[in-house]
């Protein structure tokens, strides 16, 4: 998705606007749209041709209250535009789907796993994917495609922390994007709805086939699932299937996107990028900024659960409601200068990995990952330079880009480094 800054005077009808509409965020320029809905309607009304309807809610507040309470907006009846108006199959079943207490018997026990101290020693694999998978290719000099390469980083951590095998990876990488941009050219197969149904399909038989193998017991996340205890209970097997779809889906289709749009916003901010090379110690707050820049998961939908007023509209009990995360991430009224990139910015409070309840139970892995990977890229890339045009993903639930071709120049001594960690790397894996 282009990261735009509106025009203050930016002229715009809310009416006239298909938020909806994949092809939006592939070519068009939702952060005017959002910038006007902000100001303008915060809690704006969307008929379909076909009929349904949601209300997209764009300011920070607005979507920090109906992520967090379960009480008046359910998870359980769907959570992406995808399926708007239709019940959701995993409903009750996968955590992201599900309320309290359904949601919580699963979660807290996947905490013990998933959380930032239980995750901290898998550093060294990760720096070590980092220079196989994604910073050794600059060795060659050549064009170097950080978006196609990235999308297949996650999927290295992942897959090896869920215990699928490696053979698999590629083929799930592209079926979670099938999954999430069904009608992007490059990634359909058929109709977009047929896409949609045939990625959906072979990812539940995948994972029915793999759970069904497994014997189960801690030592992957599958066996993990398979054996724990969900508050007095072993989860069926369809609860697992369905988790273990969330899980992959969750890493395959954000990390990517994240790493992407934040080596793209140095390289448009190149001012930035040298604040980074002069003081590392930045690294932290600037993923932090790269992932409320990036947004890379679009937007989560509620259903209300009973008649109730959002910022003072009346909402309806059924209604759908589209938190806009990318939109949050911009609110004037939060973020000082919201369309700055500043790798040191402080406080910031973004909501790209949700908020509430429902906040990304992969998220401590995947900051330990763009930490260690931009760590890696500050200590042996003195300049990147874009080489060719920038693709953008057609898609209203990923703010994803496909293809960013660039060359970079590594700073001195830079190619010996990487040139031993791939090689280490190597020997290790």
């Amino acid at each position: 998705m282009r990261i735009t800054v509106p025009a203050a005077d930016t002229v715009l009808d809310p009416d006239s606007v298909d938020l909806f509409d994949p092809a939006l965020y592939a070519t068009g320029d939702p952060h005017a749209v959002w910038h006007v809905l902000r100001a303008r309607s915060p809690v704006h009304k969307q008929t379909l041709p076909d009929g349904r309807s949601f209300w997209s809610v764009t300011r920070y507040r607005d979507v920090n209250d109906v992520l967090r309470d379960h009480t008046r907006f359910t998870s359980s009846k769907g959570t992406l535009l995808s399926i708007l108006g239709s019940p959701d199959p995993a409903g009750g079943k996968m955590m992201a789907a599900s309320d309290p207490p359904v949601h919580t018997a699963i979660r807290e026990p996947l905490m013990k796993v998933m959380s930032h101290r239980a995750l901290i020693d898998r550093q060294p694999q990760i720096r070590r994917i980092v220079h196989r998978t994604l910073l050794g290719q600059l060795l060659d000099g050549g064009v170097w495609d950080v978006a196609t390469a990235a999308a297949d980083f996650p999927m290295a951590f992942t897959g090896t922390l869920m215990g699928l095998p490696e053979r698999d990876w590629p083929r799930l990488t592209r079926l979670t994007t099938m999954a999430i941009a069904p009608t992007d050219s490059e990634f359909q197969e058929g109709s977009g709805h047929a896409t949609l149904v045939a990625a959906h399909h072979e990812l539940f038989d995948y994972f029915s086939r793999f759970v069904r193998r497994h014997r189960g017991g801690d030592d992957d996340l599958v066996g993990y699932l398979c054996a724990m205890d969900a508050n007095g209970r072993k989860l069926r097997h369809d609860e697992i299937v369905y988790n273990c779809y969330s899980l992959l889906l969750g890493a395959n289709v954000t990390t990517p996107h994240a790493i992407a749009s934040s080596v793209l916003a140095l390289i448009e901010h190149p001012a930035e990028y040298r604040r980074l090379l002069a003081d590392p110690t930045l690294v932290a707050t600037a993923v932090e900024e790269g992932l409320r820049w990036s947004s890379p998961a679009n937007h989560f939908m509620r259903y209300a659960v009973r008649d109730l007023k959002l910022h003072g509209t009346q909402i309806r009990a059924g209604d759908a409601l589209v938190t806009w995360l990318g939109s949050a991430n911009r609110d004037e009224d939060v973020f000082a200068d919201p369309y700055r990139f500043d790798v040191g910015r402080r406080p910031n409070r973004h909501v790209a990995f949700g908020f509430g309840p429902h906040y990304c139970i992969g998220a401590p892995l995947a900051k330990i990952a763009l930490n260690l990977l931009f760590e890696e890229i500050v200590r042996i890339v003195e300049h990147f330079e874009i080489a060719g045009p920038v693709e953008h993903l057609e898609s209203n639930f990923v703010a994803g880009i496909k293809r960013l071709p660039l060359t970079a120049r590594l700073r001195d001594g830079g190619e010996e480094l990487l040139r031993d960690a791939v090689q280490e790397g190597m020997s290790v894996r």
